[in-house]
């Protein structure tokens, strides 16, 4: 059986949970990170050295970063639906992932430690106002995607480019700040939400 080490309420646990309930596959959760056991415990380090969640064992094989795992288990399990074999399909798909991972998540984090976290260290309004405005400026790229494929992130279909995305849209809306309305996102999040994986894990780790 996989064993997942993180937090439910985890953004990038909650990848890896929503990627197992759409692929149907039994996993034991051991909760590692803030609140629980700390990821600086030796035996964690050894899995995996940025002492970050999530981490998955599927019996000799490691692995961290949670959009890798996402891959990693779409093609274990021979999903084409999810990740496709053929190039520029797939490279579409990752083209997404890795956008959320780099710019959507850079543009977000300022203002989401401030205004959900209230952390002291993310106080300054010059630089909360940025990372808003930047957030919102990135939505809106994706909204525009959204707006072309009329249906998912990397064409028709749902893949594991909407499990990144839905759950960074689900980010977006839950922090208390002033954002444009743009209905292709509103449109995406209802098909999400027709999704049991999403419903168990789009929320914030709240079903």
């Amino acid at each position: 059986m996989l064993r997942i080490l993180g937090k439910p309420t985890s953004i990038n646990v909650r990848k890896v949970l929503w990627v197992c309930e759409e692929l149907d596959l039994p996993f034991e959760l051991e909760e590692w990170g803030s609140g629980h056991r700390s990821t600086r415990d030796p035996a964690f380090l050894a899995l995996n050295p940025n002492a970050l969640v999530p981490v998955l064992q599927d019996g000799d094989t490691v692995l961290w970063e949670s959009n890798t795992i996402c891959r990693y288990l779409a093609g274990r399990e021979e999903r084409i639906d999810l990740l496709p074999q053929a190039t520029v399909e797939r490279a579409r798909v990752e083209q997404w992932m890795d956008w959320q991972a780099t710019e959507l998540n850079n543009a977000w984090r300022y203002a989401f430690m401030a205004r959900v976290r209230q952390s002291a260290s993310h106080a300054d309004p010059a630089r909360i106002e940025a990372s808003v405005r930047e957030w919102n400026q990135r939505m809106g790229i994706l909204a525009a995607q959204l707006a072309r494929t009329g249906g998912y992130a990397a064409g028709s279909s749902f893949t594991l480019a909407d499990v990144v995305l839905g759950l960074s849209v689900n980010r977006w809306l839950m922090t208390p700040m002033a954002r444009p309305e743009l209905p292709a996102v509103a449109a995406y999040l209802r098909r999400l939400e027709e999704r049991p994986g999403f419903r168990r894990h789009g929320g914030n780790g709240v079903p």
